[in-house]
């Protein structure tokens, strides 16, 4: 039953990737600006696919390829790869079982044949393994020799074995895990609970999606070299160990979505910092980017559209309950490049796309028909790959890393209904890659950017036929944005306030907003100023039609306009949003607005008080414009709790990316420790606002809900180091 269990999720996962048109997972296939890869990713490029290559042509069932990659120091003359990576056959292949300390506890039944390419192929009498402890080592006996290991169980059933699969076997079995830890992950695998535990299946999300990031081996290294490089790189060490607490959650706690699929509006912002880079590699300037959502004209005559969406789905079948997710954003991107001697350049990138694969995911706790509760929504993501023409002459392939997806999802509105909001934040990197035409084949050349991503999602449920009328009242706002070039080519602004709109009529809402704002630029000789102010304006929000291919509809999509006279299909001049169906939250993405490019969203007043110690999930962005640099900060895995109904504490971890503007420097992503205690005061209505006991830190805003979203933009304005960013809390339900 091993293998059949896990070839039920695989089909349930192909059922999910089907649809009409009106899903994130139909578009996240059939857009054509997807590039992937078959037998070296290196060499070719083929649509839907995420950055490693798949080889598993001609295998049956029950086997898996093995492709054994070593740094270039092992073998120079081997055949290059992605990750400055070489593949050689091996000398030597073990398959065996294993536990919590590596050790080889006897063997696990098995054949190994050699493919036509060479590859050794390995078959498994008893189906496929699905858990941690079966591994399967390769000894290369060139320069010195190496030997690495890969966990058997891999979703593409073509087993990498390299210092990627080696970290994963040995920070996980050989160091983080104890016996106990061992023995819960087997327990799932093994359903020794009495139920169906599908976490059982993070080990093949894992075992394949560490291959898809995008991080450079040095040539010179040997074994132990590229472990340091992939321990230091620490999105990387910290998505492994996330996926490695992921995979501890039993049967006991994970539940699945309660409705057989749910389709949300996608409301999408990413800040990015990065380095533009020359032929050899070597850094020119830095860069800023702004990625904002937006829906796409499939036509150009308006007749079909794509629109950012969320689609979350359950597959039940024979006692089998499989939440599946997945996402497909479109979005614009602009960019300013700041060089060592502070020359600006703005750019408009082409139109492109953020989205997701789609596989399995988790909601925890897990809670009755009876009585739903909010949970998390927890799932190992990767990243679609994708191809942009900027002339015709140039082709940019888009290479990203995966993450760890932590969201928050309120209780379901009922047992035929999922969540109304799906709200995370989180930190990928990624690449762009010129790409060469060789015939059929698209073959990466060089290296032209380097980025770093610290993004917001926030995903409202889709409406069969919304009313505009359930937005109208008071809400509570927070906005942050950024925009590039004049006489200060950068400057970050956040803002807290209030939006207030007005009686709907004609499908509109007339909208005031009024916010304190903080913004941190930087002036055209490269100071950096922080400073404070006001804003205010008269706006109006629109209800958005929708193209469908069951006809058009209001689906929860708005426009945020000065005027408002058609926006059903063109472009508003402030920009798109969505509303959850209750008309209770409404986010939008600010798209050439006053106040920039960036994220506005809006909460009506919470029908309860804050918890007090109880954690609330924090994630988000804080950036930093000094003299002399530019700082990324993705704010990962943290808590914050009040105390008391007056203190509060914040703990958690720093994903930091810093500009150095002397060398057009950018480093990569390094970890830190954010301890901060704050002083704080609320009011009834749902604002916010803390003060740190020791820091120049202040975040405000507002809570929403039952209390259990808090959304916060940042302000220091300390004269070395000024910050601003926008935060999100939520609540960890018990």
């Amino acid at each position: 039953m091993r293998f059949k269990l896990a070839s039920l999720l695989s089909v349930s996962l192909l059922v999910t990737a089907c649809g009409g048109g009106d899903s994130a997972i139909d578009g996240a296939r059939n857009t054509p600006n997807r590039f992937g890869s078959t037998i070296n990713a290196l060499d070719d490029f083929s649509p839907g696919s995420t950055g490693d290559s798949s080889n598993a042509k001609g295998l049956k069932e029950n086997q898996v390829r093995v492709t054994m990659e070593v740094p270039a120091n092992y073998a120079p003359n081997g055949e290059a790869t992605r990750r400055n990576l070489r593949i050689v056959v091996p000398d030597r292949i073990q398959v065996y079982k294993t536990n919590h300390s590596l050790q080889k506890l006897g063997n696990i039944e098995h054949t190994v044949d050699t493919g036509d390419d060479g590859h050794f192929i390995v078959g498994f009498k008893n189906g496929l393994p699905i858990g941690p402890d079966v591994v399967i080592e390769t000894t290369w006996n060139g320069n010195g020799g190496i030997t690495m290991k890969a966990l058997a169980a891999d979703s593409d059933r073509d087993v990498k074995v390299n210092p990627f699969s080696h970290f994963v076997v040995e920070e996980i079995l050989g160091d983080k895990y104890q016996a106990n830890d061992f023995q819960t992950v087997m327990d799932c695998v093994n359903d020794a609970g009495g139920g169906l535990c599908l976490n059982k299946y993070v080990w093949a999300t894992l075992a394949d999606q560490v291959h898809d990031f995008e991080i450079d081996i040095p040539s010179g290294a040997n074994l132990s070299a590229a472990l340091d490089r992939l321990r230091a790189r620490v999105d990387f060490s910290s998505y492994v160990d996330d996926l490695a607490e992921y995979a501890l959650l039993n049967e006991s706690t994970s539940g699945s979505v309660k409705a057989s699929s749910a389709d949300y509006n996608s409301v999408f912002f990413g800040l990015e910092l990065g380095g533009t880079l020359q032929a050899d590699g070597s850094p020119t300037a830095g860069l800023w980017g702004l990625r904002t959502t937006q829906e796409v004209d499939l036509t150009d005559n308006k007749s079909a559209f794509l629109y950012p969406a969320l689609t979350l789905t359950t597959f039940d079948a024979f006692g089998l309950s499989v939440t599946s997710l997945a996402t497909d954003i479109p979005y614009n991107r602009q960019t300013i490049s700041h060089s060592p001697d502070h020359q600006f350049i703005t750019a408009i990138g082409a139109p492109n796309s953020h989205s997701s694969a789609p596989g399995a995911a988790t909601l925890t706790p897990k809670s009755s028909v009876d009585d739903p509760k909010p949970a998390r929504l927890l799932a190992g993501r990767a990243l679609y790959q994708t191809i942009t023409y900027p002339s015709e002459t140039k082709t940019i392939g888009w290479t990203r890393n995966p993450y760890y997806f932590d969201a928050f999802t309120t209780s379901p509105i009922d047992a035929q209904t999922g969540p109304d909001r799906v709200l995370a934040s989180y930190f990928t990197a990624g690449k762009a890659i010129s790409l060469n035409a060789q015939g059929n084949q698209l073959k990466r050349s060089g290296t032209l950017e380097n980025h770093y991503l610290s993004t917001f999602e926030l995903h409202l449920l889709r409406s069969d036929d919304f009313d505009v009328s359930k937005a109208e009242g008071n809400f509570n706002a927070v906005y942050f944005t950024g925009s590039f070039g004049g006489s200060n080519p950068v400057a970050f602004e956040s803002g807290v306030g209030t939006f207030n709109t007005g009686a709907a009529a004609e499908n509109e809402l007339s909208a005031n907003i009024s916010a304190t704002t903080f913004t941190v630029s930087r002036s055209a000789n490269g100071s950096a100023t922080p400073a404070s102010g006001v804003e205010s304006a008269s706006l109006a929000v629109a209800n958005r039609r929708s193209k469908l291919s069951d006809g058009p509809r209001f689906m929860g999509r708005l426009s945020l306009c000065s005027d408002c006279p058609d926006t059903d299909y063109t472009k508003p001049d402030v920009g798109q949003g969505a509303a959850s169906p209750d008309g209770s939250l409404l986010a939008f993405n600010l798209d050439d607005s006053i106040w920039g490019d960036g994220l506005l969203v809006a909460g009506k007043a919470p029908t309860t008080g804050l918890h007090t110690n109880i954690g609330y999930r924090i994630q988000g962005s804080i950036l930093a414009v000094t003299t002399s640099s530019n700082d990324l900060q993705q704010v990962n895995d943290g808590i914050l709790t009040f105390t008391s109904n007056t203190e509060a504490e914040l703990t958690a971890t720093g994903l930091n990316v810093s500009h150095e503007i002397s060398n057009g420097q950018v480093s990569r992503p390094e970890g830190s420790d954010i301890i901060e205690a704050f002083n704080y005061t609320t009011t009834p209505g749902g604002s916010i606002a803390l003060v740190s006991t020791s820091s120049g830190l202040e975040l405000q805003g507002f809570y929403t809900g039952e209390a259990d979203q808090i959304f916060l933009t940042v302000k220091d304005a300390s004269a070395a180091s000024p910050r601003t960013g926008l935060l999100i809390a939520t609540l960890i339900p018990d």
